[in-house]
């Protein structure tokens, strides 16, 4: 990580805090905040008044990416949304219980599924083992959990360190006694077809940090044996299954579809 990633730090920022995270990550810090100015790697952390960002360096670069819940897309969501017709929502199985459900995202990400699914009354655990996504994700949560509408919904999300192939190693028989979670989410790192902007500009961001997830048949076997109902994973439209078990049923959207294993009755 070295090689490819920078810290700095705005006047308004936190400067101690980047020093840390910069230290915790193993990167050095540069004096500009201006990613068209850093040429030594191709990207740059960012921590301003607005939060944590990351950014691909060079002239004509996109937009920084960051986790963000108040405003912007999923804040639309949040306030107009779909609710339980929601593609992710009826993967999981919300419009077919009204039990709330405990959901483990495995693959959190920026933690957009996950806070939808918490904003329906979900109770959320998120893993995401890349520490500088980790960062990211953490900071958002930070920052909602300050705002007055997003405060409950940050409060039933629970940001764990470390990978979810550990965690869900705890699992014993894959009877329902030893399950983890009701339903377990999978999110995989694929080459995303989707054309709108700020898709494309986090899949540039995300490729540079983590590439492509090739332990996802792992995962999944393993997500099979720790969830009590369900485990759904989120694919391209076209894509084929992860190799292993075959889905049950599927969801499909414009751009992508949700495979559902189930493994027994919802409550």
């Amino acid at each position: 990580m070295q090689d490819s990633l920078a810290v700095a730090c705005s006047a308004l920022g936190d400067k101690h805090l980047a020093m840390e995270l910069a230290t915790e990550l193993g990167v050095s810090m540069v004096a500009t905040t201006d990613p068209r100015r850093v040429t030594s790697v191709p990207l740059l952390l960012t921590l301003n008044e607005q939060g944590l960002a990351l950014q691909l360096t060079g002239k004509g670069a996109p937009g920084p990416v960051r986790a963000e819940f108040v405003s912007g897309k999923i804040g639309f969501r949040r306030e107009h949304g779909g609710g339980t017709g929601q593609l992710v929502a009826r993967a999981v199985g919300l419009h077919k219980t009204r039990t709330p459900l405990h959901v483990l995202d495995a693959t959190a990400g920026l933690g957009q599924d996950a806070f939808i699914l918490a904003g329906l009354g979900c109770r959320l655990t998120l893993f995401e083992r890349h520490p500088v996504i980790h960062a990211l994700l953490q900071d958002g949560l930070a920052r909602a959990a300050l705002n007055v509408e997003c405060a409950p919904v940050v409060a039933r999300m629970d940001l764990r360190g470390g990978s979810s192939l550990d965690f869900l190693r705890q699992a014993e028989s894959g009877e329902p006694e030893h399950a983890l979670a009701d339903v377990i989410y999978l999110d995989p790192m694929f080459p995303h077809q989707d054309k709108t902007a700020l898709v494309k500009k986090e899949m540039q961001v995300f490729r540079h940090l983590v590439g492509q997830d090739e332990d996802t048949p792992q995962l999944l076997k393993l997500a099979l044996n720790a969830a009590r109902y369900r485990v759904v994973v989120k694919r391209p439209r076209k894509a084929p299954a992860i190799d292993g078990a075959t889905p049950t049923t599927r969801v499909e959207g414009k751009s992508s579809r949700y495979d559902i294993y189930s493994l027994r009755a919802l409550p």
